[in-house]
């Protein structure tokens, strides 16, 4: 597994019981996920302290019960990023922070590759591989479905301080956008792909993501370029094993036999506890030019 060392303004305190104990910056938050099924004795007092609980609904949703004054926004940082966060609905903040384990590879790659390299960010969310790349010094074309995220995302770009590189901001489905750019003959060096289990496009396409990864890949594999560097797969669907995603990218990209190719597990380490959450899985290819 690999997990985030270096994010001094995110930690995951404590995990028990379903629960997390969070601390974004100097906001302490609870959250709900179902995979923590261990029972522990909690020992932390923040657990009895904290600005604010997220509570599921059994009918669905949920709502946020704040203890203390919590900002509508506040900002933290990931080196040399930063990014926007909001208590949102469905428990989220704008941001999933193992994916900073991604945001540096592509940027280490981006800034080693000697050549202008031009990523495709898909379903982009709010923006933290896309500021990672602009801040590597790629030209970034970003697409999410919602204009919401969007807009968040370009937030992030600004207080990052790169709103003014190259990049196209785009609210679309993603399937028909590079379906689009495989008709238009656009390509790309580096694909990253965040796509939810499912999802809706802005009006109203329904994204599954085990019924519709391949025809995704296909078309993907159309726009890479035929100089690639990488590519990145993201997955949060527990019914679609490592081996599985692999497999997937092998019959899709020209994967050659000295290209790095792994599917490996990404997630948080939990100070209190000296054990790591998974968080998902990424797939990833870096194409050996040598």
């Amino acid at each position: 597994m690999r997990t985030v060392k270096d994010f001094k303004d995110y930690e995951l305190i404590d995990a028990d019981n379903g629960e997390r104990l969070e601390r974004w910056g100097d906001i302490i938050l609870i959250r709900p996920d179902p995979q923590i099924i261990w029972q522990k004795k909690r020992t932390n007092k923040l657990w009895n302290n904290p600005h604010a609980i997220y509570h599921r609904s059994s009918s669905g949703g949920g709502y946020w019960e704040t203890l203390k004054k919590v900002p509508d926004v506040w900002s933290i940082n990931y080196n040399d990023l930063t990014f926007r966060l909001k208590p949102m609905g469905f428990k989220h903040t704008g941001l999933f922070p193992e994916q900073a384990v991604n945001w540096k590879l592509a940027g280490d790659l981006i800034k080693n590759a000697d050549r202008e390299i031009k990523v495709l960010n898909l379903f982009a969310y709010t923006g933290g591989a896309t500021v990672a790349c602009l801040k590597a010094g790629a030209n970034v074309t970003h697409v999410d479905a919602s204009k919401g995220m969007v807009n968040w995302a370009k937030e992030n770009a600004n207080v990052s301080g790169v709103a003014d590189r190259s990049v196209r901001w785009l609210v679309d489905d993603c399937m028909k956008f590079v379906a689009r750019e495989v008709r238009r003959g656009n390509k790309y060096d580096a694909v990253i792909m965040d796509p939810p289990s499912y999802g809706r496009g802005p009006n109203g396409e329904v994204w599954k993501l085990e019924q519709q990864l391949g025809e995704l890949l296909k078309g993907v594999s159309s726009v890479i370029s035929d100089k690639p560097l990488f590519f990145f797969l993201n997955s949060y669907t527990g019914g679609l094993s490592p081996t599985i995603l692999n497999y997937m990218v092998k019959q899709y990209f020209p994967v050659g036999k000295d290209d790095t190719l792994y599917t490996e597990e990404i997630g948080l380490n939990v100070t209190d506890r000296d054990i790591s959450l998974p968080c998902g899985a990424t797939t990833v290819w870096i194409k050996n030019d040598k």
